[in-house]
């Protein structure tokens, strides 16, 4: 049977035509095509003398403002930093818990910010910075980490087993 076929396959391909065909073919002409000129344009162009005197400009004088009055000193920013400021999130829903706090006095900072971490612990760093000292920070844990074994919250739906029939 599969010989049959195959034979069949090759029969069709071989009488098949190697370019369609679409019934009237227009033979080739090998006439040259007709030559025509492109025409050129070449406009004279229009020159001006130029002046042979220099005209005078029309420009008027620079206006002159008087300066804005000061009404008080200008501020100085020259001063010495000094601020303190905090804040907390701690939500039980999404599980969010972080927060900061900083104090500066001129050069000198000390503060602490902290996050709740996925494995369960909090993680505290305390920095301080003293003049050009740069940054020391302190890094603590707070907690044991916790990895629990993961449970999928859904079963899979029983894969179909159709029964055998014999007939």
């Amino acid at each position: 049977m599969k010989v049959v076929l195959a034979l069949t396959l090759l029969a069709v391909v071989v009488a098949a035509p190697s370019r369609p065909r679409y019934g009237h073919s227009p033979t080739p002409s090998y006439r040259p095509a007709h030559y025509r000129p492109v025409p050129s344009y070449s406009p004279t162009p229009s020159y001006k003398p130029t002046p042979s005197y220099r005209p005078t400009p029309s420009y008027r004088p620079t206006p002159t403002y008087a300066p804005t009055p000061s009404y008080r000193p200008a501020p100085s920013y020259n001063t010495v930093p000094h601020y303190t400021y905090n804040y907390a999130v701690k939500d039980d829903y999404s599980g969010n818990d972080f927060g900061h706090q900083e104090n500066r006095d001129g050069y000198d900072t000390q503060g602490s910010y902290s996050v709740q971490l996925p494995d369960g612990r909090l993680q505290t760093v305390t920095y301080n910075v003293n003049g050009d000292s740069g940054y020391v920070a302190q890094v603590s844990y707070q907690g044991e980490a916790q990895y629990p074994h993961y449970q999928p919250s859904y079963s899979p739906a029983p894969a179909y087993t159709p029964t055998p029939s014999y007939g």
